[in-house]
């Protein structure tokens, strides 16, 4: 089943890149990387793992899925390319 993203305005477009794309100061950077995750995300990163290795259970499948993905990834990042 393919899903169709729903439609991303400009202005939010930009936002969402200029969020992606800025750089950290070194304090900002630093507070993000010494706090810890909290027992929740753990759990839930624990949980997407399990579920990930249960549906891709070998290695060829997992690497199979990833090279899909960048696929499906770079042909998004280029048609959102302003031209």
């Amino acid at each position: 089943m393919k899903t169709t993203p729903s439609p991303i305005s400009p202005a939010a477009r930009t936002k969402l890149a200029e969020l992606a794309n800025r750089q950290l100061g070194a304090d900002e950077w630093r507070a993000q990387v010494e706090t810890p995750l909290s027992p929740e995300e753990i759990e839930s990163t624990l949980a997407l793992v399990r579920w990930f290795r249960g549906r891709y259970p070998t290695v060829a499948e997992r690497l199979a899925y990833v090279r899909r993905a960048y696929r499906r990834w770079r042909g998004a990042t280029e048609r959102a390319q302003p031209r």
